[in-house]
């Protein structure tokens, strides 16, 4: 669509919001921005430096929608509301920030999506592709917004994104030249409503590609063996449990390449700063995307060496009196927060719970074995966590409900002994008590240095 002159509605005035606002400006639309949580003055101070873009709040009026030529949609808000389904309704083409952001930009998307592990990925995969010498942007849901990025590619440029099954909702033509689905795992069903809906959304990164194009899947996940019956994409499979014919598994201690009958060692785990199989995981997924592209095993090799643990997952975040405290807070499902207690080695205080996405807790719970010493809980999920862990044997007597994080950080320093590990790994979101993760993660990290 050519956006020259048209008239589009920007659905939420978040960091995404906002950054769709001003690059409709720069290509010449008129965005007309809502959202109904803010009012006339809030919104018209965060589009002080956008020209041409005016507001509407409270409510969207007929005669708005009547004028509209396309309407954008934040990843936060729900595909299905009242509002939403009204501008369906009027055949107004409804696109995401990252759809906007593909359709004004060039290059090459290298595109990541996965319950867990997205963010390691994309954070790797774009320093690969950046020391391999590409004209490269990090994108999408690791904080960069799309839109930020997309008038300043070219044609050469690569475009490395992590993408949400909010953003791959929202998307109509976007096309990855390379794709990669790490995992599917339950998520987010208080908004998708059912697995079947959340794969489906998944399976968006794929739906545009063809036999020309590549997707990276997870030959573990019984879940991607069925979406590879029907992607359009070529698939280059990576395992951490078994030989791939084409593809990148793990084989002992090295990460091993198959590729056209010829077997090669990209690396040896040992070599890597990142710890446990589901960070090897990660690396082969990236390094998959960068092999598939045509970067050089030996510029993969030395990235992925040289390559340090992303902010949030499980991170180590220092030791006071002979116990280490690690950062997980990006373990918002209890899926992501299976990994974090197998990554560890100690007896663990474990700070967990938060805001409720509908998760259940049991799975995760039943992998501690034996490893955590106090279940600590707080947030709006503490009860339903503490209910999931009797239900399955963790006993009570080791169980603690407390307001908020900064009890649950007390608790865990009065009753660490020298020897065992603090792990905070919510297995829930942050929202409430913090607006994200990284604040939550942050919060954590200064209390460490600190009071700990």
């Amino acid at each position: 669509m050519e956006l020259k002159d048209k008239k589009v509605l920007v659905y939420g005035a978040g960091k995404s919001g906002i950054g769709a606002a001003a690059l409709l400006s720069k290509v010449g639309a008129h965005a007309v921005v809502f959202d109904e949580k803010k009012s006339e003055e809030e919104l018209k101070e965060l589009l002080k430096d956008i020209p041409n873009a005016s507001v509407c709040f409270g409510k969207i009026p007929n005669e708005v929608i009547s004028a509209l030529d396309l309407a954008v949609l934040s990843p936060g808000v729900p595909t299905d509301i009242g509002p939403v389904n009204a501008l369906r309704d009027a055949g107004i083409p409804i696109w995401g920030e990252v759809e906007l952001a593909w359709q004004t930009s060039c290059g090459s998307v290298l595109g990541i999506t996965g319950t867990n592990g997205k963010t390691t990925t994309t954070s790797l995969l774009g320093e690969i592709m950046k020391k391999a010498g590409y004209h490269t942007f990090v994108v999408g849901n690791i904080g960069n917004a799309y839109t930020d990025a997309a008038l300043a590619t070219r044609e050469e440029s690569v475009i490395v994104a992590e993408l949400s099954s909010f953003q791959l909702e929202t998307t109509c033509d976007f096309h990855p030249a390379v794709s990669a689905i790490l995992n599917i795992t339950p998520d987010h069903l208080n908004r998708h409503h059912t697995m079947e809906e959340y794969i489906r959304c998944k399976e968006l990164i794929t739906k545009n590609q063809t036999k020309d194009d590549v997707c990276v899947l997870n030959y573990e996940d019984e879940e991607l063996r069925a979406v590879a019956n029907e992607c359009p994409a070529d698939i280059f499979w990576f395992s951490s449990e078994r030989r791939i014919e084409n593809g990148i598994y793990l084989d002992g201690n090295n990460i091993v390449i198959t590729r056209g009958g010829a077997e090669s060692v990209l690396l040896d785990v040992s070599d890597l700063k990142l710890l446990g199989v589901h960070n090897y995981e990660n690396v082969m997924a990236a390094a998959a995307m960068a092999l598939t592209y045509g970067v050089s095993i030996e510029s993969i090799r030395k990235t992925c060496e040289e390559f340090n643990p992303v902010a949030h997952r499980i991170e180590f975040s220092g030791e006071k009196n002979g116990v280490r405290w690690y950062n997980d807070s990006k373990g918002t499902n209890p899926d992501a927060a299976i990994k974090g207690i197998q990554a560890m080695t100690r007896p663990t205080l474990l700070i967990a719970g938060g805001y409720d996405k509908g998760s259940d807790y049991r799975e995760w719970i039943q992998s501690f074995e034996g490893r955590v010493k106090w279940l600590v809980l707080e947030g709006k999920t503490k009860f339903d966590i503490r209910d999931a862990a009797v239900s399955v044997g963790f006993p009570e007597e080791k169980i603690v409900l407390l307001e908020n994080m900064n009890e649950a950080m007390d608790f865990c320093r009065d009753h660490a002994e020298p020897g065992d590990a603090v792990l905070l790994s919510p297995a829930c979101a942050s929202w409430g008590e913090f607006p994200n993760y990284e604040v939550r993660g942050d919060k954590f990290k200064e209390y460490v240095r600190e009071k700990a």
